[in-house]
Formats: C-alpha cells, structure tokens, sequence
C-alpha cells in the first residue's frame, strides 16, 4: 500500500514547554568498563515543528534554585529587570533550596513526582513573595533565560541559518550538532546532517526537567571541581562530603566524573553514571551518560568541531586527576534539545511517555504525524486505530497513573513541536498493547510502545 513507503520516513517533535535545572549527581563508580560504543541508528527520521509561547513554559522552585546557585548574573538581574528586593529574594532562595531538599529517588527507580505538579507549586509560592504580576514576569525570566541557556542570552541573535530547530515536515539537520529527544532517553550525533551515532542518557527529573531549545557546546572540561548540593542523600551520616564544601577534581567522592560539557546555564552533559541510570530520571536538567560512554563523546564532539582528540589525550588528563583543564571548542557545536512523544518509522509507530507530561500524546497530534506523511488515522485498519488509540491513553499517563486530560487528551493542547532527529531504538520487536487500571508509579516498566501499522 501506499502507506507502507511514506511511513518509512517520518517522526513528530511536540515540545510545549521550555524548562531545565542545574545538573546534581549521586556519587557512584568511575569505572569505565561496564558499556562500550554506541551504535548509530541506521536511518534519520524527518521531523514536524512549531512555535511555542515562552510565556507558557513551566518554571518550578528546583530550575529557580540552580539559577540561583550556578548564575551569577541571575540575582543582579532580578534587581534591574524586575526591581526585586533583597528580602523577595531571599525569600525565593529560602523556598527554592527547600523544595530542592525534598526531592527523593528510591532504590528501585519509584518516582512519583510530575512537571505539572512542581510547576503549580512554584507558581503559588512566587506569587505570595512578589505578588501575581511580578511572579508572573519572574516565571517568563526565568523560562527566556533557560530556553537561551543563561550565558547565551546576548548570543541568540547571532545565529547562522544553520543553527536553528527544524520547522518544517520531513526536516532533518543538516549540518554537524547533537540532538537530544528526552521521552526517548536518547542522544543523536549529526556530522553534515548524517547521523553517525547515538546515546542512550539519563534525563532530568520531572521536578528538573531537561530544558528544551538550542544551545552551544563550547568547551571540555576535563577533571572539574564538584560542590555537593543540600540534598538528604549529601546529608546522610554515611556520606562523606558535606553541602557546600567542594570536592577536588579527582576525587573518588566527585560525581562527574573524568569530565564535563556546559551546554549553556545550568545545564551540563557529563558521566558519572552507572549504566542502570540510562534510560530514566537521574539528574537535574543534564544529560547523563557513563564515564566510558562520556569519554566517547567528547571524542565524536571534538570532531565535529574540527579538532583532535584521541585516547592518548584523554589518558594523559587521567593521569593528573587534580588538575582542572579545559579544552575550549574553536567551532562551538549547537545542541538541540527536543521533546518527542510520538514517532513513526519503516512501518511502525513509537510512542513515548509523555515523561514531563507536556500532553503530547493527543489524537490531533497523532494525525498530524501522520497527515505530514500523507497518511490518514482512518487509512489504518481497525485494529491498528484501536491498538494506537488505547497505546496512545496509556503513554499520557503520568507516574500516578492519571491521564494527563480526561479520559482521552485528544482535544490538543495548545502545543508547540520540536523534532527529533530519528526514531528511537525499538524496545521489543513486537508491542502488544494492552488494557491497564493498574497504578504505574514509575516509568521502568513501559516507556515506549510499538505498534505495526504496515502490512
């Protein structure tokens, strides 16, 4: 059938919401012998692309405490910009770090927080410091300066054509930068618009969601300093370092790693991980990879600057832990941070958790996937619209087990897309959907359904 070509090529970003957090990692080994090389993804998929209102980006009390933490030009501006005074402020310090303090991750990978919940929160506080009209222009600051990376704010309109976020159907990148998909757990390398690897990477907690938007890889840091944040795990009677007190590059007790990469305030990609983390929330607003997976990258983002670095290179930054340096990128690499829910590819639909539930997941989008491939919802059999329409239901649940918008979120939320550079990695050759009342309180268990919807 017609179909089964033009769905060989076709993916749907729908971001609606612009947010992140500085990132903050569990201590944990450096080894890094537990994952090799990643393996590209063979094909990359076109992508369908929209505006989005700042204004309506989601801003919670944990991205408020990491501008106040790793921003310096933050707190000043608050002043200038919004005549905040010394007292709103450290009053919105106070709130901030305290919500930052409760956030928990279990053993077992239970989470049960959300994006919506954390963002009402911040809004009710915000709003009993600096009332209704300052909280509101406090929340658009702060979404503005996440969405330009902080630092980068004077930079965003220095941008060549090239460096921009796809906007138009069938659109893929077509010069050389990274592109993270958050729902998909994923990280695409792009040489001159060829996909040549991907990453599978821990994302942000709902509380810290990954941000969305265009940022630049400058520099490589390698063997960077770490300060402890005030966190229940820091504050345990068997750790070993305490909040506030840095951590020497080095160190057995630094989380990161042999070395980071800032993609613009507060935001990092950096190791650390253990390979268990891949694929789930664990980290705030970064994106997380193992030391040996992190090493490889910073290889590949090298060349795609145009400079060396090799394994002798790497090994000789080793071998003087305590000594921070940092290789500055002469052609910095933009990295675009995307949020994609729904996938279809070679015949197949992907549909992801909607994991900072930005209500994606609707019918509306769904035809508009596949309307931009020239197919039609109705053009599938009744199994396939039944199978799609109950997997679709099922992936805009949130960890509690709520649909995002009553009982079908097919009314579509004003959205705004961004795309994904390609369909994730297919988790099982074949997804049988099922119906479910059970509670879900954590996305280990299904964060990607598959469907057939080609003979």
């Amino acid at each position: 059938m017609k179909r089964n070509c033009k769905l060989s090529r076709l993916a749907l970003g729908l971001t609606l919401a612009i947010s992140g957090a500085a990132c903050v990692t569990e201590p944990t080994s450096n080894s890094n012998s537990e994952i090799g090389r990643a393996t590209p993804s063979p094909l990359a998929s076109p992508t369908v692309a929209a505006t989005t209102e700042v204004t309506g980006v989601p801003v919670t009390l944990p991205v408020l405490d990491a501008f106040f933490a790793s921003d310096e030009a933050f707190t000043p501006e608050l002043k200038t910009r919004l005549s905040l005074t010394d007292d709103q402020i450290a009053q919105l310090r106070a709130v901030a770090r305290e919500e930052t303090s409760k956030l928990r991750e279990t053993e077992n990978g239970d989470y049960g927080g959300t994006t919506a919940e954390a963002r009402e929160l911040a809004a009710s506080r915000m709003k009993e410091i600096v009332g209704a009209d300052k909280g509101s222009q406090l929340a658009a600051f702060v979404s503005e300066r996440w969405r330009a990376g902080g630092d980068d704010l004077d930079a965003k309109n220095e941008k060549t054509s090239t460096e921009s976020v796809a906007t138009s159907p069938n659109a893929v990148p077509t010069d050389s930068r990274i592109v993270v998909n958050a729902p998909a757990y994923r990280m695409d390398v792009f040489e001159g618009g060829r996909l040549i690897k991907s990453y599978k990477v821990g994302i942000g907690y709902p509380e810290f969601p990954l941000p969305t938007g265009l940022r630049k890889a400058k520099a490589i840091i390698f063997n960077p300093t770490w300060t402890p944040p005030d966190e229940p795990w820091v504050e345990s009677p068997s750790s070993k370092v305490k909040v506030g007190e840095k951590v020497e590059a080095g160190s057995k007790l630094n989380p990161l790693g042999l070395l980071k990469i800032p993609i613009g305030s507060p935001s990092l990609i950096h190791g650390g991980k253990t390979l268990a983390k891949l694929g789930t929330f664990s980290s705030h607003g970064c994106v997380g990879l193992t030391d040996a997976l992190v090493q490889d990258f910073a290889k590949v983002l090298a060349q795609l600057a145009n400079q060396k670095l090799s394994d002798a290179d790497i090994a000789n930054y080793k071998k003087n832990r305590s000594e921070t340096k940092q290789v500055t990128l002469s052609n910095p690499v933009p990295v675009e941070l995307r949020y994609e829910t729904i996938v279809a590819e070679d015949g197949k639909l992907h549909l992801y958790r909607d994991v900072y539930g930005r209500l994606t997941n609707t019918e509306e989008n769904l035809r508009a996937v596949l309307e931009a491939n020239g197919v039609k919802l109705e053009d599938l059999t009744e199994e396939e619209r039944s199978q799609t329409l109950e997997a679709l239901e099922e992936m805009s649940r949130d960890p509690k087990g709520k649909l995002a918008q009553g009982p079908m979120a097919s009314t579509g939320a004003s959205t705004a897309s961004t795309a994904s550079p390609s369909a994730s990695p297919v988790s099982s050759p074949k997804a049988v959907v099922q119906k479910s009342a059970r509670i879900t309180r954590n996305f280990k268990g299904k964060k990607e359904i598959v469907i057939n919807i080609a003979a």
